[in-house]
């Protein structure tokens, strides 16, 4: 949640995906146009997730424009410097994870940004995750076992 001080330093909310957890700060910039967080210096619209740059992660196109979807609806793309930490699941889990996490947050720094990011499905948290393996069906969730010939 966002703090509730005068000097608020940044926007923070959580977002999950399957196995994934990432929690997104969106940091206001000083008069310099950089945030210091952690010692690592983040420019206006740098993306950082656990202390590397987003484009060494996710380089493919795909999934720059699915990272990128939350801040170009509501023209934050170089309003922020964004951290993030992510832990768990895979590649693709924790790319969604990302993404509910900074909507999230950006629904926290203005109302009129939360409606145009719910038409969008953005704030929608999708609940699906891997089934549980039964007993008797040989390590598989679903499998059942073979009945014999006769």
């Amino acid at each position: 949640m966002a703090k509730k001080t005068k000097d608020l330093k940044y926007y923070e909310a959580v977002g999950r995906r399957k196995e994934a957890t990432a929690i997104a700060r969106l940091y206001i910039p000083e008069k310099e146009g950089e945030a210091v967080v952690s010692g690592l210096k983040i420019k206006k619209g740098g993306i950082f997730i656990n202390g590397k740059p987003i484009e060494e992660i996710y380089k493919a196109k795909e999934e720059r424009v699915i990272y990128q979807k939350p801040l170009k609806l509501t023209d934050c793309e170089d309003r922020f410097a964004i951290s993030i930490k992510v832990s768990g699941g895979g590649k693709r889990g924790r790319l969604f994870a990302i993404t509910l996490a900074v909507s999230r947050a950006l629904a926290l720094v203005d109302q009129n940004y939360r409606s145009i990011l719910k038409k969008e499905g953005l704030l929608t948290v999708d609940s699906r995750v891997k089934e549980r393996r039964k007993v008797g069906t040989g390590g598989k969730a679903r499998r059942e076992k073979q009945s014999p010939k006769r």
